[in-house]
This record gives C-alpha cells, sequence and structure tokens, in this order.
C-alpha cells in the first residue's frame, strides 16, 4: 500500500517536471542585478525617481524596490495580452524597477500605461542613469541663461536642450543665473538703458567671489536676443572664467554643437579707405551681407570701412555649427581689431555693425578689453527704420 502510494507521487512529480509549459515566476539573480544597477536603485516611473534603497521616512537602510513587468509574466495579467510577447518574459528590457505605488498605478490602469509609454519611461530613466554616473566632478559647469525679446517675438530656452549640449559637462544646479528681459518689449533708449543696468547688475553680483562660478571654475552661457544688448552681455563677462558659448542650429532646433563638418575660414578686408583716421567702422557680415548696402548716412566718404567676412562661404545664419568656427572667428576678430589699431593708432571709437549669430555677438563683447581696444558703438538693423541704427556703447 505504501509503496503504490509512493509509486503514484513519484510519477506526479516526474510528470510535473516532463511539462512542456513551465512558469516560473522567479527572476534570476543576474538579471535583477542587472535591472537595479541600470536604474540606479530609483523608481523608474516618468517623474518619481524615489530611491528606493531606504526608507522614505525613517530613511532605514533597505530594499524597498519592487520589479514590474512592462509585459505580464501571464497572459491575462496587465498588459499580458499584446500581439509579441517578448520571448524572455524576464529579460531586463521587459522589467522596470519601480516604488510600490507606481507599480500599483501602472498594473490598475494598463490601457493608461501601455507597453510603449513604460519601455520610454525605462528607456529615458536609464539614459539618464548612465549619463549622471558617467560624469566627475571635473565636468562641473554653471549655468546663464539670457533670453530678451527680438523685435516683438518673446524666446526661450529649454532646460532639457541645455542639459544635451553641455554633456560631458553637468550643471551644478537647475537654476544658474537667469537674465530674463522677456518683458521688456519695446524699443527705445529708456528701455535699452534698464536693460545694461539690468545685465550689468546681475553678473556684478554673480561674479563675487565664493559664488556658484568659483565652485565649478567654469560657465556654460546660452543666450538669445537682439546684437547690442548680446555684445553687452559679452562685455559685461569675467574674463577669470573659463566659459562655453552655444549657438541655438536652426536646422535641428538643438543647442548642442555638431561634431562634424568642414569649418568655416574668415576673410578681413579694407572695403573704403577715407580721409580721417579718427573714423573707422567694422562690417561683420557673417549670417548676411547687407551691412555693407545698409550703413547710414554718417558713415561718410571719410570713414575708413572693414569687414569681417566668411572666405570662400556665402553668409549665412546657419554658418556657425562648429565649435571649432566659434574658436577661429574668436582669433579672426582678435587679428582684425590688432590690424586696424596698427593702421589707427590711438583710436578710441570704432563703429560696429553686426550681421552675426548669437554667440559670436556674445564673443564681440567679451573679446574687447577695457585697456587695449577702442570703445565700440554698436548699431543694430531695423527694417522698419530703413537700416542700422545707434543703440549703445560698449568698452567705453
Amino acid at each position: 500500500m505504501k509503496s503504490s502510494r509512493a509509486q503514484r507521487n513519484q510519477k506526479r512529480k516526474t510528470g510535473a517536471s516532463l511539462s512542456p509549459v513551465v512558469h516560473v515566476r522567479r527572476i534570476p539573480d543576474l538579471t535583477r542585478l542587472l535591472l537595479f544597477v541600470r536604474a540606479g536603485g530609483r523608481c523608474e516611473f516618468d517623474g518619481c525617481p524615489r530611491y528606493l534603497m531606504e526608507h522614505p521616512v525613517t530613511l532605514t537602510a533597505g530594499n524597498f524596490a519592487q520589479v514590474a513587468h512592462v509585459v505580464a509574466f501571464r497572459r491575462d495579467g496587465p498588459r499580458g495580452r499584446v500581439r509579441s510577447r517578448p520571448k524572455e518574459i524576464h529579460a531586463p528590457q521587459n522589467l522596470m524597477l519601480l516604488c510600490p505605488q507606481c507599480h500599483k498605478l501602472i498594473d490598475d490602469k494598463p490601457k493608461d500605461y501601455t507597453r510603449r509609454a513604460l519601455s520610454e519611461y525605462k528607456r529615458r530613466h536609464e539614459k539618464w542613469i548612465k549619463q549622471a554616473t558617467g560624469l566627475s566632478p571635473e565636468r562641473k559647469t554653471a549655468l546663464i541663461v539670457f533670453t530678451a525679446p527680438i523685435g516683438k517675438q518673446t524666446v526661450s530656452i529649454s532646460y532639457d536642450h541645455m542639459l544635451e549640449a553641455v554633456a560631458p559637462r553637468y550643471p551644478i544646479s537647475r537654476e544658474g543665473l537667469e537674465i530674463d528681459l522677456t518683458n521688456l518689449l519695446e524699443e527705445n533708449s529708456a528701455v535699452t538703458a534698464v536693460a545694461k543696468q539690468n545685465i550689468a547688475d546681475r553678473l556684478s553680483r554673480y561674479f563675487e567671489p565664493r559664488g556658484e562660478w568659483q565652485r565649478t571654475g567654469h560657465v556654460s552661457l546660452f543666450a538669445l536676443g537682439p546684437m547690442p544688448l548680446l555684445i553687452f552681455l559679452g562685455s559685461q563677462l569675467s574674463n577669470k572664467v573659463s566659459t562655453d558659448l552655444y549657438q541655438r542650429h536652426r536646422d535641428t532646433e538643438s543647442w548642442t554643437w555638431k561634431k562634424s563638418g568642414r569649418p568655416v575660414k574668415y576673410r578681413f578686408e579694407t572695403v573704403q579707405t577715407g580721409s580721417d583716421e579718427s573714423r573707422v567702422a567694422l562690417l561683420l557680415c557673417l549670417s548676411g551681407s547687407g551691412p555693407r548696402e545698409m550703413l547710414p548716412a554718417q558713415i561718410d566718404p571719410a570713414y575708413f570701412v572693414y569687414e569681417l567676412t566668411l572666405d570662400g562661404t556665402t553668409p549665412s545664419p546657419t554658418f556657425l555649427s562648429l565649435r571649432e568656427d566659434l574658436d577661429n572667428f574668436r582669433m579672426a576678430y582678435q587679428d582684425a581689431l590688432a590690424g586696424i589699431a596698427k593702421v589707427h593708432g590711438g583710436l578710441k571709437e570704432l563703429d560696429l555693425f553686426p550681421a552675426v549669430p548669437a554667440p559670436v555677438a556674445v564673443l564681440c563683447g567679451r573679446e574687447t578689453l577695457p585697456k587695449v581696444h577702442p570703445a565700440l558703438r554698436v548699431y543694430d538693423y531695423d527694417k522698419t527704420k530703413g537700416g542700422f541704427t545707434f543703440q549703445l556703447t560698449v568698452n567705453s
């Protein structure tokens, strides 16, 4: 009797082990390890990067994470009835690390939290963790963001675009220094004076000792606005702090410098030889070739007129794509100022007509040195006023 019962039990065990479909709920240890590492021990639900290796209230160390399936373990589970179930249901690609609340939410509402949505949450979170863990203390940067209306059009800059652009550096804080002048929509001398004072005050306080910039030793500047204010902004930046400038690329709407392409070259030349060596104008024809044809009446035949433009390339708003293009402009601009100083020794003022991208305008102000170069009388193009009009003086 006992022998017969033992044989039946053994038969049941053998039959179970030979079943062609075996549902094993346990996730392999290596897979769990990979998931925890890729998630950084944090909840992967969008907007909830809760740290799961300690209690949120008492901060007691422990594992408070749950492993959730994107496509359910069983077909009748949340998101289980999909056209193409994963060949390996416990593959890391089909698993998410979640806090208990987010796990319950996605399983209670599978129609709201689809396979595609959860996979995208997981992809973005793990990309963020990989980037964050690849950073080093030497890669810190402080953000300076400047925005002012161009004409009547307000502008803004996305933090995500800035984060992408500065990589492999990373911002020491999300806030940084924001100089927002988008409420100054009027265009007159009084508004320009207010804008200049605002820029000067904010940057003067920012570059005081023990400021955020001193903790990083590096600044990343993102700026959009009228040319004269950008040039003035550049003149107020500290030359003692390493600074990277960024360009918004129209074709991709990104602020990230492109990695490949042919660097542009610059050409400096005399376009008018005048009779009064104290009267000098410099045309920056990079974004367009208009300045020469649109100069105001006071730039008469007595003026010496010089031009810095692209060599072998038609001026265009999209020419600035490589960081090297900006570096090459810096050298060309310094050479142009040196060339003017050689011919016009002791020059007090230089009339500047810029048709340039935003970071080039900032660079023009930053590279003009008070004890070395003349004051810049900066003009701005306004088609409603028939061409270039004087706006402000820099380096006076």
